[in-house]
């Protein structure tokens, strides 16, 4: 090329659209002002890079709070109450038993039906089902309530009915044998999700759940059962509320900044609630048995089932504004990573 190439419109003969090397515009086509050309459109639009704080990171659960805060505290009134209907047949006490068993079978009915509702029909809950996975807690959960609730329907239908006195013991065994499953396994469920205050709480909260379900079939028992029958009841509430009330203040000491949900929001109101009501019906409670005053039994009962209900909403509620907040989930995430690096 000499400089008789060059002219004012560039080097002759070049070919600028196979030849011209990326200038100032960096590559990105423009979009040719005026004439009536209909130019060269933008393939890629300018990126806008924003800060991902304040925005959720995880998926905030769409679980109705009334259907699986419901199931998770049916579920505990009904495992712990066919212990204790166990426990108050071989002891001879059927006016605790029958309400006992009573309270399973209902519990446990209502419990499905707040998970089928919530999962939209039953065909659904039918489909979980078709297989066994042992390393899911929904598929275990799902075959679980699908032979815990049968047992408990049979065991109080014989009850009732004063007949196949053989199969309604057999029954009732066996639910008591996985009533302790069907207590904690919602815990279990919950905890293997990734809303950071349930997961970060996956070793205590089986031992929540288990002494709240505890308490809530001690109070159904109070209510429903003469004085004189119900001190398994009685007792089982004083150590429901010590291990409920022991585990969860030791599940927040260990969650650290994951434990600020359930201090926040509505759980602020409904776990302090739940302490009082379930450490006051403990109380009560013994009190009850001392005096042989029914009018305490039934507020016992009362606190207690109340109680328990307000730990498992509260529980949910923190899980729930745990996930819309994205500093619990990137602020671990972070420690973890530096404690590998560091």
């Amino acid at each position: 090329m000499t400089g008789s190439d060059v002219t004012r419109d560039g080097v002759q003969g070049a070919r600028p659209a196979r030849e011209a090397a990326p200038g100032a515009q960096g590559g990105r086509r423009r979009r040719r002002r005026g004439g009536g050309g209909r130019g060269e459109q933008a393939m890629v639009p300018d990126a806008e890079f924003s800060s991902y704080y304040g925005r959720p990171i995880l998926h905030e659960p769409t679980w109705k709070a009334l259907d699986i805060a419901g199931y998770l505290y049916l579920g505990g009134l009904a495992g712990s109450s066919s212990l204790l209907a166990a426990g108050a047949q071989a002891t001879g006490r059927p006016a605790l038993a029958r309400p006992a068993k009573l309270g399973a079978a209902g519990a446990i009915t209502l419990s499905l039906g707040a998970l089928v509702h919530d999962l939209g029909r039953p065909a659904r809950f039918l489909n979980m089902l078709r297989v066994f996975k042992p390393t899911s807690p929904m598929s275990v959960g799902s075959w679980l309530l699908a032979g815990y609730a049968p047992l408990t329907a049979v065991a109080a239908a014989t009850d009732v009915a004063g007949r196949y006195r053989l199969v309604g013991s057999a029954a009732t065994a066996a639910s008591a044998v996985l009533g302790p499953a069907v207590v904690s396994y919602t815990a279990v469920l919950i905890a293997d999700t990734a809303v950071p205050s349930w997961h970060e709480g996956f070793r205590q909260l089986p031992f929540v759940f288990a002494g709240s379900g505890a308490s809530a079939a001690a109070g159904l028992a109070l209510v429903c059962s003469p004085v004189d029958q119900a001190g398994p009841a009685r007792r089982l509430a004083v150590l429901g509320a010590a291990l409920e009330l022991g585990a969860f203040r030791a599940m927040k000491r260990h969650m650290g900044l994951m434990a600020e949900p359930y201090e926040q929001g509505r759980a602020q109101v409904l776990l302090p609630t739940a302490e009082l009501l379930t450490a006051g019906g403990a109380a009560l409670a013994a009190c009850a048995g001392r005096f042989r005053d029914r009018r305490l039994a039934v507020l016992a009962g009362a606190a207690l089932l109340t109680g328990s209900a307000a730990l498992r909403f509260g529980v949910f509620h923190a899980g729930v504004a745990s996930a819309r907040d994205p500093r619990y989930t990137v602020v671990p995430q972070r420690e973890r990573v530096a404690s590998r690096t560091g």
